[in-house]
């Protein structure tokens, strides 16, 4: 069902029984209350809210009725109106790392090889014809997130070395690392972060059906093709049908990553919480991966900068919640990210620092004058023991100052 989000700020005294909370005045994660939103149907509720919020946000155009009274036609319907929680994405976990950087680093990088190995000859089979086998694409994320549950660096670092030149490939890898590391941070039990994992990964499948020329089209597309292009999802749905792959997150994904929270998505408009949290998350994710990857027609973005386009983006695109916790996931400068610090000195950032998200460990790859070292120098900005102390001025785009991070670490 899809309808137009319209919330109003009411002060927690001011509730009553019956209405909807879309939205509330503090973290989602600090309070037990499901992202989906809080149906007010008793003074519990209402009781339970006070404990945690002075004021919420309540979705207007939903009626709840009081959880005594609540007939079996009525909770039928109200069941067919929005999805119900699920009960596998609500948080149950609390995750910390098990592995050093440096001990998980070549783990990491052989489930980077087995992930992109299986995508490349995923699009190869689906452009054959051949079915999806859902077995072998959780065989291909598992070591992937089990990688990403023991650290929560060093995945992310192997990929942003390794990113392939065929975007398809390149996309499809980093969504699922993302969806991967989003679930952790969201607590998540392991067997959901497969899940989705496995949904970043088909996300654009339905493109393998599209034609190539078009995909890889250097300026805009006209009308006709954008519609086109927009079939990609009703594509992936049907490939996943006809491949028997019928976890739910996955269809979600799948289904929904177009989709936007003030209901100008596509394919169906839906909006607010309508859309599946897993789709919520998975259009977060997409867009992130999107904006910060070169692509045929313009170049990429910093990972940053596009971290700061989604939160520009909150409340309207994006659950503004979602964004919140995403952001705090991937730390203000995400790991790959290339930075110039107050030196004049060009450095990528390799490991986030969790008491000092604004002091990651980089490794610095270039002088002052910003030509290259001839070895890289790696700095915790967060314990710095030389006089002169590195601070991070500002984010720089992939490849500016003709440094690639490839040269000094895939050698």
């Amino acid at each position: 069902m899809a309808y137009d989000l319209v919330e109003r700020r009411v002060f927690v005294t001011d509730l009553e029984v019956g209405m909807y909370v879309s939205r509330l005045d503090c973290d989602w994660s600090a309070t037990p209350f499901p992202l989906q939103g809080v149906p007010i149907t008793s003074r519990d509720d209402i009781d339970k809210l006070s404990k945690f919020c002075k004021y919420v946000f309540v979705d207007l155009h939903r009626r709840v009725a009081p959880a005594q009274t609540l007939p079996r036609v009525a909770m039928a319907a109200r069941t067919a109106a929005r999805p119900a929680i699920n009960p596998r994405l609500v948080a149950r976990h609390s995750y910390t790392d098990t592995a050093s950087f440096e001990e998980e680093v070549p783990r990491a990088r052989e489930a980077f090889n087995t992930m992109a190995a299986f995508a490349e000859r995923l699009v190869d089979d689906i452009q054959a014809g051949k079915p999806i086998e859902p077995g072998a694409v959780e065989e291909a994320v598992r070591p992937m997130v089990a990688s990403v549950l023991r650290s929560g660096d060093a995945f992310f670092w192997i990929e942003s070395l390794r990113r392939r030149d065929s975007y398809t490939y390149q996309h499809a890898v980093g969504c699922s690392t993302l969806a991967a590391a989003f679930g952790r941070h969201m607590g998540f039990a392991s067997e959901t972060i497969e899940s989705l994992a496995a949904g970043g990964l088909l996300l654009d499948v339905g493109k393998a059906q599209m034609p190539e020329e078009m995909l890889k089209r250097p300026g805009p597309l006209n009308d006709d093709e954008w519609a086109v292009a927009r079939q990609h999802v009703s594509e992936g749905i049907a490939i996943l049908d006809h491949s028997g792959v019928d976890d739910p997150e996955i269809r979600d994904m799948v289904t929904t990553h177009h989709e936007r929270f003030d209901g100008s998505g596509y394919p169906a408009g839906l909006a607010g919480t309508a859309i599946p949290l897993s789709g919520r998350m998975a259009a977060i994710i997409d867009s992130y991966h999107a904006m910060s990857s070169m692509r045929p027609y313009r170049p990429a973005m910093s990972q940053h900068l596009a971290l700061r386009q989604l939160y520009a983006g909150r409340d309207r695109e994006f659950q503004g919640e979602l964004v919140e916790q995403f952001q705090a996931c991937l730390g203000v400068y995400p790991t790959g990210t290339m930075v110039e610090l107050n030196t004049g000195e060009v450095a990528v950032v390799m490991v986030q620092n969790q008491a000092r998200r604004l002091q990651p460990r980089v490794a610095i790859l270039t002088r002052a004058d910003k030509g290259p070292r001839e070895d890289f120098l790696i700095v915790d900005l967060m314990n710095q023991a030389d006089v002169v102390r590195r601070e991070i001025l500002r984010t720089l785009p992939a490849g500016s100052h003709g440094i690639d991070p490839r040269e000094f670490f895939l050698q």
